[in-house]
């Protein structure tokens, strides 16, 4: 019984952890290692869990919920809002094969958002979340997901400099 529960948790982990992993780096705006550690929180909080996992209706979901929670309570237990950078993240990480200098600008914009924007804006348009999903994930009101939402975008955009339009056209 033990050993099939192993080999279930086993399957789920190597099948989830590079969607977990993508998530995880948008969140730490491209701090790979931070990505690494909220997704090795979040396995292990799931390895905790998973001789209950058949109460959780969706266990990609609720792992993609834990990521999200991992990552905003590590952000209230930080001292200082800086973090420091030796080199530029790594290009194969967190946002696929496209324009290497658009990732960064993005990451960085993504970085100089508040830790609840940045959620928010991940779950909403990364992992298409709707709202309501989006405030169960971060644990809020659905209105407070529409207005962060708003307002995080409008932040991006100004951080972007106008029309984020410009961007979309890869």
């Amino acid at each position: 019984m033990r050993q099939g529960r192993r080999d279930g948790f086993r399957e789920f982990a190597a099948g989830r952890s590079g969607h977990l992993y993508r998530s995880a780096c948008l969140l730490a705006s491209g701090d790979t290692h931070l990505a690494e550690d909220l997704v090795q929180e979040t396995l292990g909080r799931m390895y905790l869990l998973w001789g209950r996992i058949s109460r959780i209706d969706n266990p990609a979901a609720y792992a993609q919920t834990v990521l999200v929670r991992a990552f905003l309570t590590h952000q209230r237990r930080r001292s200082a809002g800086e973090r420091p950078v030796g080199e530029l993240p790594d290009p194969g990480g967190a946002a696929g094969a496209g324009d290497p200098a658009l990732r960064l600008t993005l990451l960085e914009a993504l970085g100089r958002l508040a830790p609840k924007d940045r959620a928010v804006l991940v779950l909403r348009y990364w992992e298409d979340r709707s709202v309501e999903e989006t405030a169960d994930a971060m644990n809020v009101s659905s209105a407070a997901v529409r207005t962060r939402t708003s307002r995080a975008l409008s932040r991006l955009r100004e951080q972007l400099g106008g029309s984020l339009a410009e961007f979309a056209e890869i």
